[in-house]
């Protein structure tokens, strides 16, 4: 979230830039036209900080739909080149359209997720009860339809939000509909597993371990956050029930994956210290096998016993719902929170703990 790394938000018919001055603790923001409707989701390209895409409102005969498109940011915003907050004189740009997704035959978009890894030519979309797979060709400007599946069952199934996983060369995408995760090999577009009533009420959201490759987080309005092993998915690892109203957002941290935020509508953010469940349990890097021997010798001394799990931080800065909260891609220790008065808040992990970490 330094000046090499935005933060991009959607605001009504508009999209903020924002840039926070580390050193000056300073927050600087541009403001960028959405002339094509009210955004309802939005996501950046990992290989191309310039091209995002968001899922918006359009009226069409009378009916609303939600649509979904590529588009560029101005080069100069690129650079990182920022309006101070008290600039009220700079205008507002526009987008650049780069392609829309065509989602007439397929109904509301939900979510466009990017391959995590690669070029930035691969999206998934989820458009009422369909998952499709696009390639970006032409310089982003030609989106096309390169496989799909469906939702099948009984009633309206409707996906509600995904992730793509950064494990197994990205070809696993993890989605929620209802109550219910799934997992979908992108290559064949089949389902791989089903987790039925994962929680107790709709899923809002969900995220991947990034150094734990079967280990998956989700939150929901049943206030709860839970944790996943996707190779036995018969009950969670984990579940943190520290919300008091639905949980809108989880998000791992992307090097220390102990780390753990979670956004709801009790107006709060919580820091969780997930660590008996991370890739490092004992205060150091491990992987599945050295867990595996590890409790083959549990009669070692305790010092070899996993870290207990706890609550870092509680931050209520926040006077509404919080429908978002993300860590900064070029500090690992900086984290924002975003609420529906339009509030955003930057927060750091507390001191004492990065040290515990690194040390």
């Amino acid at each position: 979230m330094e000046d090499d790394a935005p933060v991009i938000y959607g605001l009504e018919f508009q999209i903020h830039i924002i840039d926070f001055d580390d050193e000056n603790n300073i927050i600087n923001k541009n403001v960028l036209l959405h002339q094509a409707g009210e955004i309802w989701h939005i996501s950046a390209s990992p290989a191309d900080r310039g091209v995002l895409t968001t899922c918006y409102n359009r009226t069409s005969d009378s009916k609303v739909l939600t649509c979904a498109a590529v588009w560029r940011m101005p080069k100069e915003l690129e650079s990182g080149s920022h309006e101070s907050p008290d600039d009220s004189s700079s205008t507002a740009q526009t987008l650049e359209l780069l392609c829309h997704l065509d989602n007439t035959a397929h109904g509301n978009m939900a979510c466009v997720v990017w391959e995590p890894m690669g070029d930035g030519k691969k999206i998934i979309s989820l458009a009422d009860n369909h998952i499709l797979l696009w390639d970006l060709q032409e310089s982003s400007s030609q989106a096309v339809l390169a496989s799909s599946a469906s939702l099948e069952g009984k009633g309206q199934l409707k996906f509600t939000s995904g992730r793509w996983s950064p494990h197994h060369n990205c070809t696993q995408v993890a989605t929620a509909n209802d109550t219910t995760l799934r997992g979908w090999d992108t290559r064949s577009m089949s389902q791989i597993y089903c987790i039925e009533n994962a929680h107790g009420q709709l899923v809002r959201d969900l995220d991947f371990n990034p150094n734990k490759q079967y280990y998956l987080a989700s939150c929901g309005d049943d206030c709860k956050v839970k944790f996943w092993d996707t190779r036995n998915v018969t009950e969670p690892v984990k579940t943190l029930e520290e919300h008091s109203h639905w949980v809108w957002n989880v998000r791992y941290n992307h090097s220390h994956d102990q780390l753990v935020l979670t956004g709801s509508s009790d107006s709060r953010v919580i820091l969780s210290n997930m660590v008996s469940i991370s890739s490092e349990p004992f205060g150091h890097l491990v992987d599945d096998d050295d867990i595996s021997d590890q409790e083959d010798h549990r009669s070692e001394e305790k010092s070899k016993e996993p870290l207990q799990d706890n609550v870092i931080a509680t931050y209520e800065e926040h006077e509404d719902s919080v429908y978002a909260v993300d860590w900064s891609s070029a500090d690992p220790w900086l984290f924002a929170s975003l609420s529906y008065d339009g509030r955003l808040v930057i927060n750091r992990v507390p001191r004492a703990l990065k040290y515990h970490i690194l040390l």
